[in-house]
This record gives C-alpha cells, structure tokens and sequence, in this order.
C-alpha cells in the first residue's frame, strides 16, 4: 500500500511594510514633527505640525493613506511658492528654453 500524499503547504503570505505616518514639517524643517490623521466619516485627511502648528486638511477617499496628504500638502506649499510655474508646459516654454540653449 502506498502512502498518503501530504497536503501542500500554502505559500507564505508577503509582508507588507508599513508607510510612515509621521514626516518632518515642511516650514520649520523638524523632523517628524508632522502627523497625519484620517477622519473616514467627515471625508477630511489633516497634517498638522506639532512644533510650529501649521496645518493642511484636504478631503480623503476610502484608498487615501498618510503618505497621500502628506504629498498633497508638499505639492500645495511648491505650488503656493511658485505661482508662474503651473506645473504645465505650453510651446511658449519649449521655444523660449530652446532660445536660450542656443
């Protein structure tokens, strides 16, 4: 009589790492001083800085993580900093910057 066949083990599951939920402020420059809440039931994410009291709220979906509005807040400050700079090239652009190269 043969013996019987053991049953395969399942592959083990990966591990997924986890995303920060703390980030160093983008006014005062404190490392993680900035952290980032989820209110699922109002649809608001906010980061707020403990050091300097800066803050960002910006509305959230089911798939929205820290990382997400943290990155919203660092393109609004870049935006906010540079208001010519609308982040979209037009061939004005192209041909000045080809002007200048030459």
């Amino acid at each position: 009589m043969g013996k019987r066949k053991s049953r395969a083990k399942p592959p083990p599951k990966k591990r997924m790492d986890k995303l920060d939920t703390v980030f160093s402020c983008p006014f005062c420059n404190h490392g993680s001083s900035v952290e980032c809440r989820i209110d699922m039931k109002n649809l608001i994410g906010e980061a707020s800085c403990r050091i300097c009291q800066e803050n960002f709220s910006t509305t959230v979906t089911a798939l929205t993580e820290p990382i997400d509005i943290y990155s919203e807040w660092i393109d609004e400050c870049q935006r906010v900093n540079n208001p010519e700079d609308d982040g979209v090239k037009n061939e004005d652009d192209e041909e000045e910057e080809a002007y200048e190269n030459v």
